[in-house]
């Protein structure tokens, strides 16, 4: 009898003890993702992105990077801020299938 039929992929996660570290690599990858895609729209290069938030190019490399997990909140602000955007961030209940 496999134990994981039923199951959803979140709870498999959970059991491996890594959840919390997908979902955050998960999160990252999509925010990367979604700052890449408004610098293009607005046609604006790194080097410019790095003046406006007043900060490096290595900087804005390591906000860009789908694999680099060490982008602060403050990072992404600021970020978000320079290309005319806000971040929105908010808890949301875990779902409870009903009994």
């Amino acid at each position: 009898m496999n134990p994981h039929i039923g199951s959803n992929f979140d709870d498999f996660l959970a059991e491996e003890g890594i959840l919390e570290e997908v979902t955050a690599a998960a999160l990252k990858r999509v925010i990367a993702w979604q700052l890449t895609q408004a610098m293009k729209q607005q046609k604006i290069s790194k080097k410019a992105l790095a003046e406006r938030m007043h900060t490096s190019r290595a900087a804005v490399d390591r906000a860009l990077d789908q694999t680099d997990a060490g982008m602060t909140l403050a990072t992404l602000a600021s970020a978000a801020r320079a290309l005319g955007q806000r971040v929105e961030i908010r808890l949301v209940p875990d779902f409870v299938p009903a009994q």
